[in-house]
C-alpha cells in the first residue's frame, strides 16, 4: 500500500507558458488561470503565463499542433482522439505528437429537443412527420465541436432540416441558443451545457429524443465519440435517454513540453484542486460546469496518451 503523495514540483528556472482557453470568461479560461497561478508560484523569478482567448474546440488542438501555444483546453475531451490519426475534421492532418496533461471533469451531454406541441418523441416519428423546424444550435464551421456534432447527428439520423423547409439559428456559445428557444424564435435545439439553468426554464416544454443505437455506434466507430445516458428527470418530466457524451475538459499539449513542466501541471491539477473547486461551491456538483469534488485518479484517465511528465505524477498517486 502506497500512501505518500507525489512530490511537490519546484522549477528553479524562469520560463514563460503560453496557454489557450475559451472566449475569455468561461470555464476553460478559469482552469488556465488556476494552473498558471500555481505554476508561477513554483517556478523561478520572473516566470510568466499568458492565456490566449480561443474557442475551446478544434482551434485549441491546432494551436498545439502548430506550436502556437504550449497548453490548450479543449472540450469535449473524447473529440481530441480523432486528431491523433487524422479522422473527421482532421482528415489529412494527423497530429500524433499530441499529449494530455489531465482532464477536468465536466459531466455533459449533447441533446436534441423538439417542442412538445409537435407531438414527436422519437427520431422515427420525426422522419415520418418531416416538420418545419427552426433549430437553435452552433455552426458547423469545422471548428465548433457543438456545431460539428449537431450536424453529424442530424445527418446520420436522416433529419433534413433545410429540405423540410426549416432553418437554423446559429450561435457560437450556448446561451444565445437558449435565448432563441425562450423567446419562441426556435422550436428545436441541439446543444450542450445541460447543467445550466436555462434548460430547466424551457425543458418541460420539450421532448428530448433518444439517439438511435446505430447512429451512436457509427459516431463512436468512425470518430471516437462516445454515448451516455441522461437520467430520468434531468429535464422537467423527461424520461431517461441515450445521446452523445459531451463530457470533460482536456488539457492538451505536445511532446515538446519539458517533462518537469508537464509533471508540475499534472501535480497542480491533482494537488491544488481546491483552488478551482471553491469557485463552483455555490452550485451543487451535478449542476456545476465543473463536476467536483475532483479525483486525481480520474483526472489522469485521458482519451489520448499522457505526456510522460504528467504520467509520472499520476503513476505516483497513492494506491490502496
Amino acid at each position: 500500500m502506497t500512501t505518500a503523495r507525489p512530490a511537490q514540483p519546484s522549477i528553479e528556472r524562469t520560463h514563460t507558458l503560453r496557454m489557450q482557453g475559451d472566449w475569455g470568461a468561461a470555464n476553460l479560461h478559469r482552469v488556465c488561470g488556476w494552473v498558471g497561478q500555481e505554476l508561477t508560484a513554483r517556478s523561478g523569478p520572473g516566470t510568466r503565463f499568458a492565456i490566449w482567448n480561443g474557442r475551446g474546440f478544434v482551434d485549441g488542438v491546432r494551436a498545439i499542433a502548430r506550436g502556437e501555444v504550449d497548453v490548450a483546453m479543449v472540450t469535449p475531451a473524447a473529440f481530441v482522439s480523432a486528431a491523433l490519426d487524422g479522422r473527421g475534421v482532421y482528415e489529412g492532418e494527423a497530429h500524433p505528437q499530441l499529449r494530455a496533461l489531465g482532464t477536468v471533469p465536466q459531466r455533459d451531454r449533447l441533446v436534441f429537443g423538439v417542442h412538445r406541441s409537435l407531438g414527436i418523441t422519437t427520431f422515427e416519428q420525426l422522419r415520418a412527420a418531416a416538420p418545419q423546424l427552426t433549430v437553435a444550435t452552433a455552426p458547423d464551421d469545422g471548428v465548433n465541436h457543438v456545431g460539428i456534432a449537431a450536424h453529424a447527428l442530424l445527418e446520420r439520423s436522416k433529419v433534413d432540416i433545410l429540405g423540410w423547409g426549416g432553418s437554423f439559428l446559429y450561435a457560437e456559445q450556448p446561451f444565445p441558443a437558449f435565448d432563441h428557444v425562450l423567446a419562441g424564435r426556435a422550436n428545436a435545439i441541439v446543444q450542450e451545457a445541460v447543467m445550466v439553468g436555462p434548460w430547466q426554464k424551457f425543458g418541460g416544454d420539450y421532448h428530448f429524443l433518444e439517439v438511435e443505437p446505430e447512429v451512436l455506434a457509427s459516431l463512436n466507430n468512425d470518430l471516437g465519440w462516445p454515448s451516455a445516458v441522461v437520467e430520468q428527470g434531468w429535464f422537467p418530466g423527461a424520461p431517461s435517454f441515450h445521446t452523445l457524451d459531451f463530457s470533460d475538459f482536456l488539457m492538451v499539449t505536445s511532446t515538446d513540453l519539458p517533462d518537469d513542466i508537464a509533471y508540475a501541471i499534472a501535480w497542480i491539477l491533482g494537488e491544488t484542486r481546491e483552488v478551482i473547486e471553491r469557485q463552483y461551491a455555490h452550485l451543487t456538483p451535478e449542476r456545476s460546469p465543473i463536476t467536483y469534488p475532483l479525483d486525481p485518479v480520474v483526472m489522469g484517465r485521458t482519451p489520448i496518451p499522457l505526456h510522460p511528465g504528467a504520467a509520472r505524477y499520476y503513476d505516483a498517486l497513492p494506491t490502496s
